[in-house]
């Protein structure tokens, strides 16, 4: 592996900034181990305590420009999602997203996944009642799920936060919790009719957009946080060529995520990777060396 491309966050080593986002295939440890062959950290599916059944099929649309999904936080609850994560096999560093209503519920769920190099806390999704957004559009609260995750765990948190909001507020508001790294962004609120039964396509009626369709979106936030925050801020949304790694990063991006990408192609972060080793060695610079770069004109 090129040592130009090794990012550290919070501590956390990873070989490359790319980063298999939250929710993109299901809560099987198989796939996240076929994928951590070429990532440099890998987030698990979002858990909550209890099992969550999510909402009824269709519930992934494949549009012109990305996907819309309303899965709706389907989850096997903490103590099945520990077992099934036992079997990976850390080939890059595994980080657990986490989903609550309150500060306890999320504070109590670290505890299930010792072996974890860090935690995602979901405070972002648009598409489900009591957690996601609902929780995560209230500095206050996210400045007190943050606080009271952080006492229950030594791993780093990372908080996961919506351009529904004022991402800038929201951010300080987890930055001042004591947040490790921020990650910017998750979908958007969206939906699909359907023009021949005249009614929307997915179950739930709305779902979350993510795709290339929104990363002018998340590159924007991206630059608005790394001009206010003074923690690790992690760049998701529309992450499709190594060309949009290096645009993320350049606004100030410590690493990228990448999830809708992944239903395209399973080979995406090979590709993307040895793309941006040709991109180093083309420069002559690391990529931890080009971070918030474009603020520096």
């Amino acid at each position: 592996m090129s040592e130009m491309l090794r990012v550290c966050i919070a501590g956390i080593k990873m070989s490359n900034p790319l980063i298999l986002a939250s929710g993109i295939l299901g809560s099987y440890s198989a796939s996240l181990n076929v994928i951590a062959r070429d990532a440099g950290a890998v987030v698990t599916k979002s858990v909550g305590l209890k099992e969550v059944e999510g909402y009824k099929n269709p519930t992934v649309i494949n549009y012109s420009h990305g996907l819309i999904n309303a899965v709706g936080l389907a989850s096997p609850g903490a103590k099945k999602f520990r077992e099934e994560l036992r079997k990976y096999l850390g080939e890059a560093p595994l980080i657990v997203s986490i989903f609550g209503s309150n500060p306890e519920e999320f504070a109590e769920l670290v505890g299930y996944f010792p072996f974890a190099s860090g935690f995602e806390l979901n405070l972002s999704c648009p598409h489900s009642e009591k957690f996601g957004l609902t929780v995560g559009s209230d500095p206050d609260l996210v400045k007190e799920i943050v606080r009271k995750t952080k006492k229950a765990t030594d791993k780093p948190i990372f908080a996961k936060i919506s351009p529904e909001t004022d991402i800038v507020e929201i951010g300080k508001a987890a930055e001042e919790g004591g947040a490790d790294g921020v990650v910017a962004i998750n979908t958007l609120k969206g939906m699909k009719i359907d023009i021949l039964t005249k009614r929307p396509i997915l179950s739930n009626v709305s779902g979350g957009v993510s795709g290339e369709g929104i990363k002018p979106i998340a590159v924007k936030c991206v630059w608005d946080l790394y001009e206010e925050l003074s923690i690790p801020i992690i760049g998701c949304g529309g992450v499709t060529t190594w060309k949009d790694v290096i645009e993320f990063m350049l606004a100030g991006a410590s690493a990228v995520e990448i999830g809708s990408a992944v239903f395209y192609s399973y080979r995406i972060f090979y590709s993307l990777k040895e793309s941006l080793i040709a991109y180093t060695r083309m420069m002559n610079e690391k990529l931890e060396d080009i971070i918030g770069q474009a603020h520096r004109r």
